[in-house]
């Protein structure tokens, strides 16, 4: 981080994220035989700030980061052409982290959604729309 400044309004933007979390779990909580989990809503409450709205790493606290965000657009490409819905299914989940993806500035979105969950489901649920979603956002 480059300063107190940048590590504040990071640490705020996290604290907000993990906040909407918590609403979102609410709303679904009224109709859980119904959970309307949308990929592009997520991404926006929860990847945006960092990755950007088009994903490409660009997102308004990108430059506070010791680490440039990936540009998701190209996850496809980076792995031979082959979206691994497994590979970032574990990656945006956080809990087991794989070698040289996300890292430390990345947040935990397994443990962040879980604690605001009330049940598995619905963590895996947003995980899983998330995937869904980033897979329609690949490069050709």
């Amino acid at each position: 981080m480059k300063s107190f400044a940048a590590r504040a309004a990071v640490a705020g933007a996290l604290i907000t994220l993990v906040a909407a979390t918590t609403d979102g779990a609410a709303q679904n909580s009224q109709n859980p035989s119904q959970p309307q989990l949308s990929g592009s809503l997520l991404f926006t409450n929860y990847c945006a700030t960092c990755h950007g709205q088009r994903a490409t790493g660009d997102g308004p606290l990108a430059a506070h980061l010791r680490k440039q965000p990936a540009n998701l657009t190209l996850l496809a490409r980076r792995n031979g052409g082959v979206f691994s819905p497994e590979m970032v299914a574990r990656i945006i989940d956080g809990r087991k982290p794989l070698a040289g993806h996300g890292g430390g500035d990345m947040p935990a979105w397994g443990d962040a959604f879980a604690k605001s969950a009330e049940n598995s489901e619905n963590t895996a649920g947003k995980i899983n729309a998330l995937v869904r979603y980033l897979e329609t956002l690949q490069q050709k």
